[in-house]
């Protein structure tokens, strides 16, 4: 079987990127191959055609860093592997390789997505809603009647913590530019433009501080985060956009971003900080990792099929156009999930 993917050859401009196709192997023991439906743009690939995502591959590789499509080969079963059927449609997270229309997996690591879900409203929640769950009930462990500050609450991650936190009863005080703050407001948040004073508004909104503070920004900004806090709050880093675009070693970036929050954490004001890595506890713990993220992602498809929350599809590209994919998702105008089908047009 031919697979048609996108690579990345080395750091450069999205148009670098190109289009391949190989040989795909037959799966193995444990192993399924999987027709992509939709694949996603995420921060991950902007910082790896930089050169700056922490832990990624060496150059070449195929980037995406999730997928969700139907299985169309099964390789003889293992034990423990979960019950799969050809002609099923499923998620998987990759971290590289989902840019592709076909793609070889471990059976163990495939979520089923339920009926009258479809595939692109699916692919808006693997990375992004797992994320986003596990941030919000798994680390912060935030409760009804909580209120939190969401950075960045018109974007992939963003837009699903605001939908997931409302519906389960929380406050969301949400950062946006002014042109996304109509967004915003429409999931159910209160909205503060990020160019403004963020803590004094923040103050206003809550006088006492917030349960938690989602930032995926960092730099100095994350400062303010922590002061945000109210006692006994959580803050919770996953990222570091603010310097997306100047030069350095991004594991470096990642290093100082942990140990100041280490610093933070050593302090007896009864706070909390945290960096959140969605693989934490793959290679440690893989059983207990896969069974959490199926049990996370099956909860939150659940909740989209009910209505409680809904897929944000700023735009679709077909795999071919990735590369103005990746240039439209670092525009700073998406509202929700870029998304990457194997056909068509962009839309």
């Amino acid at each position: 079987m031919q697979a048609t993917e996108v690579v990345l050859p080395g750091v450069g401009e999205p148009e670098s990127l190109e289009v391949r196709v190989r040989e795909l192997p037959q799966p193995g023991p444990g192993q399924a191959v999987v027709r992509m439906e939709a694949s996603g743009v995420t921060f991950a690939e902007q910082q790896m055609r930089r050169g700056k995502y922490y832990d990624m591959p060496k150059f070449p590789f195929v980037p995406g860093y999730d997928l969700v499509g139907v299985v169309e080969q099964l390789g003889p079963p293992v034990p423990d592997q979960p019950g799969l059927s050809v002609g099923q449609r499923v998620a998987a997270l990759t971290k590289t390789g989902g840019w592709a229309d076909h793609v070889l997996l471990d059976a163990a690591d495939l979520v089923p997505v339920p009926d009258g879900v479809t595939a692109a409203e699916a692919e808006t929640l693997v990375t992004n809603g797992a994320t986003a769950w596990r941030m919000l009930y798994r680390t912060a462990k935030v409760r009804p009647g909580d209120t939190i500050v969401v950075h960045g609450a018109n974007g992939g991650v963003g837009s699903v913590l605001v939908q997931l936190a409302r519906s389960n009863g929380i406050t969301v005080i949400g950062t946006a530019s002014a042109r996304n703050q109509q967004a915003v407001a429409g999931m159910g948040a209160l909205p503060v433009d990020y160019r403004g004073d963020i803590p004094a508004r923040v103050r206003e909104l809550a006088s006492d501080g917030v349960a938690a503070v989602f930032d995926h920004v960092g730099g100095k900004g994350i400062e303010d985060s922590w002061r945000m806090l109210a006692p006994g709050g959580t803050l919770v880093s996953y990222g570091s956009a603010s310097t997306r675009d100047q030069a350095g070693n991004g594991t470096i970036t990642v290093l100082k971003l942990v140990a100041r929050l280490a610093v933070w954490n050593a302090l007896p004001n009864g706070r909390s900080a945290h960096f959140f890595n969605l693989w934490a506890g793959k290679a440690r713990h893989p059983r207990q990792y896969r069974a959490e993220l199926r049990e996370d992602l099956t909860q939150i498809f659940d909740l989209l099929r009910s209505g409680a929350i809904e897929a944000r599809i700023d735009r679709v590209y077909p795999l071919r156009q990735a590369a103005a994919a990746l240039r439209h998702a670092e525009s700073g105008t998406v509202v929700g999930k870029v998304v990457l089908t194997p056909g068509g047009v962009a839309e």
